[in-house]
């Protein structure tokens, strides 16, 4: 018999060779450099990192081998078609005419992918409400599989934040409500042994000496003790155990007296074998269960509300960044008449504290009509987004008409909004950037096929949640996303897409609005890309025996992955014309010396010690053309005519966009708020910020200051590179301040 994943597809270092003589990768400016601090592996037997054909390689033979078939023998023609996929995908990435997520990009083809195929996922979304741990690979012992516990969500976000997912969550009143009250406060211990190197930190987060403490508690056996081992599940059963305690349903003992015994954990600094990094030691371990501890504590007697759930999600998403390994991205969802929700965040404690970890959004649905409260909010604090819910449900692409329950079990959405998930659902995600791909001289509709057959194999992935197979094996949702979307249209079409404006209707009050006139080839080529994507996901899964995916196409924010290829992020228009875009390193980071050596400007940051802040000069593409726009100077009316133009003909998923407005444009946001009710699943709104601070990511400037700057670069980077550090580079370092998507909103690794 046949065993598991006996057939493997490999592709040869002979076709590699080839493509590399053949095919140049179109690195972006900042191409190059950020592919190298970002999804390069550290090759310890060779004493080096990755180079782009070896992450290309391993990323696609992570990738094709999930192909169901291969479990078994498919026989010679399956072999073949996979291999030759293989090797359009291989040209196609090395070229950077596409690309796979940034997750896929770090973890696909690794033995952590084969234990945990979560980590090739962007994002999920989870429900605030008692839920059943089930057959997953994490189930507290206390408790049996099919038992609702009030810490299985937080349990979810904590393990998916650790391995390296953003996760929206919901607080929504129809899930909060079904929380039981806190029947008991938890007198909580932490322990830590006098030889664990880490014990003078967590003495001083608040642990007790655990020889002491026993020396002191012999006799007391009204507590019941944990010894968490050195693991990601440990970490996570902890603060399920602390939760769970406070209530009579979950409690296992009915004692009131928690000790966690934290000796085993590995000190700050030590390696983290097969996801990579180094470890943040217990202290914020230690210091999250006691905080989290005392929220709950201070609801003896009564249920939690949705600020106290979102605080504890806020304080596991802080615990996950301490490490600076991984990034933690969190989408908290309201009810949009919560205003305790709404306003949590004026906290100023608090949100310094804990409450910046997450992007607070409220949910609406078509009777919901007080935007002029939500505009306000928006204007004072950038929060909160909106997603509505009755629009994901009931519509793919909004050209394609109410197609109501077409998506029923959604009830959420990703930290970045450009998917609408059910309960323990991911997004998956395959970005093209089609003016590239064009470019190269690929047909765009072979592109998105091969996008689609990428993203189709990731739902076959071993999933560590059972709550997350099922809805994955039920919808087998995809999301392909173009990137470089405004610089695409005015190669193709030589304008934007918004070519004015005529007089409508409201279709809900009936009021006069005014309805954007777009681009009619464009409108024609976006249908014709969705349809392509749509048609190879059908062949594929009726060839694969399995569920059409349920919808398939999105635009994601994007960020570290258009920057390999020196696209415009997901939808938006670049920052500027001319900018200097600043990038963080660790002071350690080998690169530096390269970029030293080219010219480019560096200095210490000001905000992180250990850091150092370059700085490289940026031109978008067309950035003297007259169609050009960038975010400062494109009015925010038109920015949410771009959202809805996508959202109507391209994405039946959602479409991520952070919509920048000038002060004098506040006075808009409720009435296109309410005008695109009707199209836009969800927004968000931030106002443009130039370079109000020191050392912004982002600074426009002139195009004279650009060409001084430019000029100050005198040699190539990565050439400099290769000569100082030949086949030796110095241990893994860890990645400072870079994230998959624009604005911080998804995580890297």
């Amino acid at each position: 018999m046949a065993t598991m994943q006996q057939t493997k597809i490999f592709l040869s270092q002979e076709f590699i060779e080839k493509v590399k003589n053949e095919v140049t990768p179109h690195w972006g400016p900042l191409g190059w450099v950020t592919y190298k601090r970002t999804y390069a592996r550290y090759l310890p037997d060779e004493k080096r990192t990755e180079n782009w054909d070896e992450t290309v390689k391993r990323t696609i033979e992570g990738n094709i081998n999930l192909d169901p078939r291969l479990q078994d023998d498919p026989g010679a023609e399956v072999r073949q078609q996979l291999t030759s996929e293989a090797q359009q995908l291989f040209r196609l990435i090395y070229g950077l005419g596409a690309t796979p997520s940034g997750r896929n990009l770090w973890i696909s083809g690794t033995d952590y992918q084969k234990a945990h195929g979560d980590a090739l996922n962007n994002c999920w979304f989870i429900a605030i409400r008692p839920q059943a741990y089930g057959n997953s690979h994490i189930v507290p012992e206390y408790l049996k599989p099919d038992q609702d516990a009030v810490s299985m969500p937080f349990s979810f976000m904590f393990d998916e934040l650790m391995k390296g997912g953003g996760v929206g969550f919901s607080v929504k009143r129809e899930n909060i409500e079904k929380l039981p009250a806190v029947s008991n406060p938890v007198d909580l211990t932490v322990l830590i042994s006098s030889q664990s190197q880490a014990y003078d930190e967590i003495i001083a987060a608040g642990a007790h000496d655990k020889e002491q403490w026993l020396s002191e508690h012999n006799n007391d056996s009204d507590y019941d003790w944990y010894e968490l081992p050195d693991t990601r599940e440990g970490w996570v059963l902890a603060n399920a155990a602390a939760i769970d305690h406070h209530f009579a349903q979950t409690n296992p003992t009915g004692k009131h007296k928690l000790v966690l015994d934290v000796s085993q954990i590995r000190p700050r600094g030590a390696e983290i074998r097969g996801f990579g990094g180094t470890a943040s030691g217990p202290a914020p371990l230690v210091e999250m269960l006691n905080d989290i501890n005392q929220v709950v504590n201070t609801r003896a007697g009564q249920q939690l509300s949705s600020v106290d759930c979102t605080d504890i999600g806020n304080l596991i998403g802080k615990t996950v960044v301490a490490g600076n390994v991984r990034r933690s991205a969190e989408l908290a969802l309201g009810s949009a008449d919560d205003q305790d929700f709404i306003t949590m965040k004026q906290d100023q404690e608090k949100l310094y504290h804990h409450r910046w970890a997450s992007n607070n959004s409220v949910a609406i649905d078509p009777s919901f009509n007080d935007y002029e409260v939500i505009a306000d909010s928006l204007r004072k604090n950038g929060e909160p987004g909106v997603v509505n819910l009755d629009l994901a449900r009931n519509y793919g692409r909004i050209a394609d008409g109410r197609q109501t329950g077409i998506d029923p079990d959604v009830e959420g959405t990703n930290p970045c909004g450009e998917i609408s998930l059910a309960n323990g659902e991911p997004c998956n995600l395959f970005e093209v950037f089609p003016a590239i791909a064009t470019q190269q001289g690929w047909n765009l509709n072979e592109v998105f096929a091969l996008a689609a057959r990428f993203a189709k194999r990731v739902t076959f992935s071993h999933y560590d949640w059972e709550v997350s197979r099922q809805i994955i094996a039920k919808n087998r949702r995809i999301g392909i996303s173009m990137s470089g979307i405004q610089d695409w249209i005015l190669s193709e079409f030589g304008n934007r897409v918004v070519r004015g404006y005529g007089e409508g209707t409201d279709p809900v009050t009936g009021a006069k609005i005014k309805r954007p006139v777009y681009d009619s080839r464009a409108v024609k080529k976006v249908s014709a890309l969705y349809q392509a994507v749509v048609q190879a996901d059908e062949d594929y899964s009726a060839a694969l025996d399995c569920q059409p995916s349920l919808k398939h196409t999105t635009v994601k924010p994007s960020g570290t992955v258009a920057k390999l290829a020196g696209a415009s992020e997901g939808m938006h228009f670049h920052y500027a014309g001319y900018l200097i875009q600043r990038i963080r390193f660790q002071d350690n980071d080998p690169l530096l010396l390269a970029l030293s050596a080219a010219g480019y400007h560096m200095e210490p940051d000001v905000y992180t010690k250990n850091t150092i802040c370059v700085e490289f000069p940026m031109r978008a593409p067309h950035a003297d053309e007259a169609e050009f726009a960038s975010a400062g100077t494109v009015s925010i009316a038109e920015q949410f005519a771009n959202q809805a133009f996508l959202q109507e003909y391209w994405s039946d998923n959602a479409v991520s966009c952070t919509v920048t407005f000038q002060p004098e444009e506040g006075p808009q946001i409720s009435k296109l708020l309410s005008q695109y009710r009707t199209t836009i699943k969800s927004t968000s709104l931030l106002p443009y910020s130039g370079a109000d601070f020191k050392q912004a990511p982002k600074e426009p400037i002139t195009k004279a200051e650009f060409e001084t700057k430019s000029a100050q670069i005198t040699q190539d980077v990565q050439a400099i590179f290769a000569r100082q550090n030949g086949e030796q580079e110095q241990e893994e370092f860890e990645i400072v301040g870079q994230e998959d998507c624009e604005g911080g909103a998804c995580p890297v690794k």
